[in-house]
This record gives structure tokens, sequence and C-alpha cells, in this order.
């Protein structure tokens, strides 16, 4: 069986080669006192394996259940404690500048996680035009400080979807990341009902279909659910390709046939997901990144936005044991 070298013996093989290189080619008479400048090293330190860093996951709240009025979301999910938040597009008609946006972001000590930045077509005669749209949200991404970039897709309207059209949206994906990352801002994926990307074997598709250096994975875990799939495995099995999460909650409307769908999104703690679940795999892979709470409307009209965002912080807090 052939011997295999540690990292010790290459290290020390290497320095043993460097030495006598210098040796053979040194100027000076007193080859001694030349070979004092490679003096024996103590290698051991390299023969402990690196381990893994922890995880650590840090929580942002999504603006959506404000319905566009992002000033009052900023203001509440400040005054709530958490440190990030995610923004949607309409941000860039809502304020006049990036820098004005930043700064009453830095006045709340609220971090922009990530904006929502639409839906991707997959129409090659929009695809140039699509590009360009998503490329102008990233930069805006960047100059207010923002980290990422999540985008979802339209389904044809016309026609049955096709193997093409996963392959399709993974180039295109790809194509959009390509020019994100060259402005410094990561892109997701976002999984979503509705969508080309509603099923886990779909989200699969789509992946496989993109370049997972550019186009990474916003797991939702309701729509996961939701599109059939289970939230906890996805993590396992998509945890390198994560770039951050919506933490988020779905239960079952009992009369669905008197509604438009068998479905709604609910406060954390109110629907079918498994939390904790989803958070012992988490930490099981060691994910080190942000969690967004994010709630589409308030299910309960009694209830502010404010209102129930401090219902789902509870829940962390009090039964998952999980400081925002």
């Amino acid at each position: 069986m052939p011997h295999r070298v540690n990292r010790r013996e290459l290290l020390t093989g290497i320095g043993a080669v460097t030495a006598a290189t210098a040796l053979s080619a040194c100027p000076f008479k007193n080859l001694r006192a030349a070979a004092l400048l490679y003096p024996p090293r103590d290698l051991s330190y390299f023969d402990t394996p690196i381990s893994r860093a922890p995880g650590e996951i840090h929580f942002g709240y999504a603006s959506i259940t404000w319905n566009e009025n992002d000033r009052q979301a900023i203001e509440d999910i400040a005054a709530l404690g958490f440190p990030g938040i995610q923004l949607r597009s309409n941000v860039l008609k809502e304020f006049a500048s990036a820098s004005e946006l930043r700064d009453l972001l830095e006045k709340h000590h609220l971090k922009m996680v990530a904006l929502s930045s639409g839906s991707v077509r997959i129409d090659p005669a929009v695809e140039a035009e699509e590009i360009a749209k998503h490329t102008e949200h990233a930069k805006f991404v960047r100059e207010v400080g923002g980290l990422y970039m999540q985008v979802t897709d339209e389904r044809p309207k016309d026609r049955a979807v096709i193997a093409a059209d996963y392959v399709r949206l993974g180039q295109l994906i790809t194509e959009i990341g390509k020019r994100t990352a060259d402005l410094g801002i990561s892109l997701g994926y976002h999984n979503h009902m509705g969508t080309l990307g509603q099923t886990p074997e779909a989200v699969d598709q789509i992946l496989q279909a993109s370049d997972p250096r550019y186009a990474k994975l916003e797991l939702d875990v309701a729509h996961y659910l939701q599109g059939g799939g289970d939230p906890a495995k996805a993590i396992e099995k998509y945890h390198e390709r994560l770039l951050f999460l919506h933490i988020k909650d779905v239960e079952s409307l009992p009369n669905a046939e008197s509604a438009k769908r068998d479905y709604r999104f609910v406060e954390l703690g109110h629907g079918r997901v498994d939390l904790p679940a989803v958070f012992d795999a988490l930490h099981t892979v060691n994910f080190r990144g942000w969690a967004i709470v994010e709630l589409d409307a308030v299910p309960d009209k009694s209830r502010t936005p404010k209102d129930c965002a401090e219902i789902s912080k509870k829940y962390l807090e009090e039964k998952l044991k999980v400081a925002v």
C-alpha cells in the first residue's frame, strides 16, 4: 500500500527542499550561516484537523406585511429589536435615493439583509430586459449597504410547463447572479407557490440547471412545506448552497372550497411547519447566516403588522429559546 503523506511531512519536505536550494545557490562561503536562514520549525500544529465553525443565526424581519409602508415597517421592526430587514423592490420608487434609505436604516440600527427583486420571466424576448432590471436592483442594494438579492419566477401563462423551462430559468438566474456578484451582491432563488419552483422536485431541477457559484438558494420553509416538501430535509440537502432563509408558518384553511386557495400564512407557531425541526437542521449543518421572519399579510385583521411580528418574536424566544 503506498504511503500517504500528511500535512506535517509535506511541509517539512518543502522546507528541506527550499533550504537545500538556497544552500546550492548561496554566494557565501560560510554555508552554515546561510543554513540558519531556515531554522527547524515545530509543525505539530498542522497535525490537528481544522474543525467547522459553530452555527450562528442572525434574525431579520420582512417588510412585506406592511404592504409597502416601508417607513413604518422600518420603525416597527427596529423597535422590536430585530437587527435586520428585508425590503421589496418598491423601495426604489419610495425613496429618492439609496443614500436616503441607507441613512434611515442606520438611524434605526438596521441592516438591509436582502431585497426582494421580483420575478424572472423566462421568455427569450425579454431576457435582456430581465437581466438589466435585476442588475439595476443589485446596484441599489450595494449602495444601501445590503447583502443579498432574491428572485422568484413566473410560470408560463399560455402553456404547460416543460423540462426546458427549468433549464432556461436556471441559466437565466445564473446570468443575473454573475452580474450581481460583480457588484458584491449574492443572488438567491426563492422557492414559491405558483411559480416554476413550487415543488421540491422543481426546485432541484432549477438548482441543477444553475451555477452554484452565482445562484444560491433562499429557502422559504413554509412555501417548501406547502409545495409538498420537508424543509428540515431541504436544509440538510442544500446546506452548502443556502444563502439565507425565510422563517415562516402556514396553516390549512378549513373552508377551502370557498377560498381562493386552501392555505394561508400565519405567525410562527400558529401553523403546520415543524419549526423546531427546521432549527435542529440548521444547527446540524452549522448554518451561519441570516434567517428572515416573514408574513405576507396580517391573517387576523384585529392585529397590526407589528403585533404579528411580536407574536413571532415571542415564539422564537420563548418556544425555541433563540435570541433575536
